[in-house]
């Protein structure tokens, strides 16, 4: 599931949503946040965490920005779709996607798609690249550059390549490792677990894993995200220092 939402100017800034009061503003902007690729959100969890109320809900719905999908006050963000553009290849369908094409048939709801750089299925369902270990479970820990960058327990590879992440599934080589840690060195473990989830969530395998991972990194900016917060950080280093000398 994505990490970044957008919200349609045309939506957010008509008559009909500016008259809305505040409380109910704020409130459909924290669905959108918290809403799954289909544009779904259990509203309940949502409502408690920001300290609104059922009626700023139920204004939604009278407006017609929401509609609710049952009694536990699961609802979809009608205008999602204009809101949200998604690529279909990095679509992961709701968990509620059938109970909104039971309760809004006409609901416009984006189809998810296989990956064109995936291999194609073996008989049986399984990916022709599918990797396998015969050691059982291995867990990458903690990674940095240097000598110590792995420790005993876990330089077990599968096809050459080591398994990184909390679900061992991510498959990299030690260079590709390395230059992860070397361009986003704070963020390097953030995107292996987030694809490792997302392959176990879509039930995927990639021939590619580093491609998955530098492809979300360019839409995310994140290498600049990364020079910029070194730069701060360098900075911050440079005031300290010099109000250390004035010490």
């Amino acid at each position: 599931m994505a990490e970044r939402r957008m919200f349609s100017k045309r939506v957010i800034g008509s008559a009909r949503f500016l008259k809305m009061p505040i409380s109910t503003q704020c409130l459909y902007f924290h669905l959108g946040l918290n809403a799954d690729d289909d544009g779904i959100v259990e509203a309940y969890t949502t409502i408690k965490q920001i300290g609104a109320t059922e009626d700023d809900l139920k204004v939604l719905v009278a407006k017609g920005f929401c509609t609710v999908l049952n009694e536990d006050l699961v609802t979809y963000i009608t205008d999602w779709r204009e809101n949200n553009k998604l690529r279909a290849d990095r679509k992961i369908d709701s968990i509620y996607k059938d109970l909104l094409l039971q309760m809004v048939p006409e609901a416009d709801v984006q189809q998810a798609r296989r990956r064109a750089d995936l291999k194609p299925l073996a008989d049986g369902g399984r990916p022709l690249d599918v990797h396998g270990t015969s050691h059982g479970p291995h867990r990458l820990g903690e990674v940095r550059i240097g000598e110590d960058r792995l420790g005993k327990d876990n330089t077990h590879t599968t096809g050459g390549k080591l398994e990184c992440g909390k679900l061992n599934n991510v498959y990299l080589t030690q260079e590709q490792l390395d230059e992860l840690y070397r361009v986003i060195p704070s963020q390097a473990e953030r995107y292996i677990e987030r694809f490792g989830r997302y392959k176990a969530i879509k039930n995927i395998e990639s021939h590619d894993d580093y491609a998955w991972i530098r492809g979300w990194m360019d839409e995310d900016d994140a290498i600049a995200k990364e020079r910029r917060k070194q730069e701060a950080e360098r900075w911050d280093a440079i005031v300290e220092e010099e109000a250390n000398e004035k010490l």
